[in-house]
């Protein structure tokens, strides 16, 4: 097996040793391969030496490099690293060191910052180590990102705010769209969409979402929702399973829709009833308030209102036709 292939099989390093022996595995679009070339020929660098018994191909690719020369990288996508699992892997790494290197880029003359394998880092920390084995490349800060994001989706590792979080930032940052990204990490298009719309949930909703009180599908029934917040603390409070927080949030959507056709209509006395009818029907069908300005000389406007990202794009998907 080549070090690049050892770089990316998940089921053959100290990385996966949690991991179930049936785990089914994830097409990840254009993939680590592709990501890190098809050849990884660097010199070694001054300071860092190879691992002892290698062959010369792996002596030109792997070196050791001091821990105290690497950082992690700010935009990680994962944040939460397991206390139990790490001191698990610390403990695996004394009796056998790091049998998968980390993957890191050159920050300046004399330090590196990981692009993937930050929990082997810390593990070979607590372990005390003082090298760690690595492969150094030069990438992007795109790039950095989108390998540090796809070695993650390929292992599960991150919570779905965290994975959304990820998403968010390639987009806004390098202009990815949720497309490409969904190409990226070998998922569909909608799922890349389904998961940025958690990020317009409140804060207290995703903090549930992160430490697991809430499951993604919960969330989801949430988007859009005034009042997500207190149906998300009945959820946690009663234990609901997902089905039953889908018929929680319709009632609670059906007693808002309740109060707002009452003041629609309370506010529209006074004026045109066909033109109060076709704004209800307008909005029955588009799904969002809809106002009608009906000039006197025969023209006026249409004014379409949105509360939510989600609104916002389910209305031009709708206005221009497009599916997904």
């Amino acid at each position: 097996m080549s070090v690049e292939d050892k770089v990316m099989a998940d089921t053959t390093g100290q990385e996966e040793g949690r991991k179930a022996p049936n785990r089914r595995q994830h097409g990840l679009g254009r993939g680590l391969s592709a990501l890190l070339g098809d050849s990884m020929k660097e010199e070694p660098v001054a300071g860092s030496s190879a691992p002892d018994g290698q062959s010369s191909e792996r002596l030109k690719s792997v070196q050791l490099v001091d821990i105290s020369r690497i950082s992690p990288h700010p935009d990680q996508p994962r944040r939460h690293f397991d206390e139990d699992a790490l001191q698990e892997l610390s403990d695996s790494i004394l009796q056998r060191g790091v049998i998968q290197p980390i993957i890191v880029r050159k920050r300046g003359d004399d330090s590196f910052q990981i692009v993937a394998g930050e929990r082997r880092w810390r593990a070979a920390q607590r372990a005390r180590l003082h090298q760690i084995p690595a492969i150094i490349r030069d990438f992007t800060d795109a790039e950095t990102l989108e390998i540090a994001l796809i070695e993650n989706v390929q292992r599960e590792d991150l919570n779905p705010v965290e994975e959304a979080e990820a998403y968010s930032r390639l987009v806004a940052q390098f202009g990815h769209s949720q497309e490409a990204l969904g190409k990226l990490v070998g998922k569909s298009r909608s799922h890349v969409a389904n998961l940025m719309r958690l990020l317009d949930l409140p804060g207290s909703v995703l903090d549930a979402v992160k430490n697991g009180k809430l499951t993604m599908g919960h969330a989801r029934t949430l988007v859009g929702m005034d009042n997500a917040a207190q149906i998300a603390r009945q959820i946690i409070d009663k234990g609901l399973s997902v089905r039953q927080a889908e018929k929680l949030a319709q009632q609670a959507k059906g007693k808002a829709d309740s109060g707002s056709k009452a003041s629609s209509a309370s506010a529209g006395k006074g004026r045109d009833a066909d033109i109060v009818a076709l704004e209800q029907h307008l909005a029955d069908l588009i799904g969002v308030k809809v106002v009608i300005d009906h000039g006197a000389n025969g023209g006026g406007t249409l004014s379409l209102s949105y509360s939510t990202l989600d609104q916002l794009d389910m209305l031009c998907q709708r206005l221009s036709g497009e599916t997904f």
